[in-house]
């Protein structure tokens, strides 16, 4: 016997429809907004968001709790300095 359609998803005490996605919730710890959750006929997949390595000797994670950044620090290349400039009129 074959299911009409694609399957959904169970994750923890939930329920999610085929391609929907969620950030799960984890006793004691709640929502991990790091982790992203996504079900694709009937099975659940997860990952960590990735995040590229910061370049700096003090990283903070303030404006993105996942990955850590680099402040005040520039990143830029001696062959390609950022230059700003005023619109022209």
């Amino acid at each position: 016997m074959q299911a009409d359609g694609p399957r959904a998803c169970r994750f923890g005490r939930r329920w999610y429809l085929n391609n929907e996605s969620w950030h799960p919730s984890v006793p004691p710890f709640g929502e991990m907004k790091c982790i992203l959750c996504w079900c694709v006929s009937g099975e659940t997949h997860c990952q960590r968001q990735e995040c590229p390595p910061a370049a700096c000797t003090s990283p903070a994670r303030r404006d993105n709790p996942c990955c850590a950044k680099c402040r005040g620090e520039c990143r830029c290349s001696p062959r390609h300095p950022v230059v700003a400039s005023a619109p022209s009129q």
